[in-house]
């Protein structure tokens, strides 16, 4: 086995259905050479190991942070083009489109690195965008965002659910049925789903939160590793009662 793929568990508690393999992704944000290795691992995986539905879920956060996040929506746009993919929605993704139509949002979004994916549209903020620079910026980008990202990020879904797995940005409200969620939570929330100990309806797949290493819990699996900052953007892969990584 390569040594960039590692069995995670092999327990028969969670499937999902037999001819299908989910290669979930955690938060890219804005780090596009980090996702055309992992896409290229996967293509490499998918030939050496082929299935009849093999899908690709990413889990969110696509930009912000890292110096490439127009570059990350052109690729991922593309994929689709050629496999069967899930795009959910990320807090982050809920800034960019809210900017356009409100541009006093670029206050809050520059705390969360929205002026990198400015930047990454050819647009010059300053570190501190003054009211009416705002206005200007949102004008710009306006005219710069393509047609296809603006359809991209407007049609993301919020949840996603294969076999025994519900897979979702952020986490889950407890005490709170999968199907009523708000999207508020789940795109949002950590404290109250991290700390949560008990099952789910089914196994959550999230991200949002960084952590060092992918985290398996009885009742979730986080796979947000932090890739902008640590350079490590993962892949969970779930197959019949199956978890690797890589």
């Amino acid at each position: 086995m390569p040594s960039d793929i590692h069995v995670l568990s092999q327990m028969p508690i969670s499937k999902v259905p037999d001819g299908v393999r989910i290669y979930a992704i955690g938060d890219v944000h804005g780090r596009v050479d980090l996702l055309n290795r992992l896409l290229t691992r996967i293509d490499a995986h998918l030939v050496n190991n082929p299935i009849h539905r093999p899908i690709h879920v990413l889990l969110g956060d696509y930009i912000d942070r890292g110096p490439a996040s127009r570059a990350v929506l052109d690729l991922l746009i593309e994929r689709s083009r050629s496999h069967t993919t899930v795009f959910l929605k990320g807090n982050h993704e809920t800034f960019i489109l809210d900017f356009l139509k409100e541009p006093r949002v670029l206050n809050a979004w520059r705390t969360l690195g929205g002026l990198e994916t400015l930047v990454s549209y050819g647009l010059r903020p300053s570190v501190k965008p003054s009211a009416t620079e705002e206005v200007d910026l949102a004008a710009e980008l306006e005219r710069a965002l393509p047609q296809s990202h603006r359809q991209f990020l407007s049609e993301l879904k919020t949840s996603f659910v294969c076999g025994d797995y519900f897979f979702v940005h952020a986490g889950v409200r407890p005490g709170i049925a999968l199907a009523q969620q708000r999207e508020e939570d789940l795109l949002w929330i950590r404290g109250e789903f991290l700390d949560y100990e008990k099952r789910f309806e089914k196994i959550i797949v999230h991200g949002h939160t960084p952590v060092v290493q992918p985290e398996i819990h009885s009742n979730r699996i986080n796979i947000d590793t932090g890739a902008y900052a640590t350079g490590i953007l993962t892949c969970l892969m779930l197959e019949a009662d199956k978890l690797i990584y890589i």
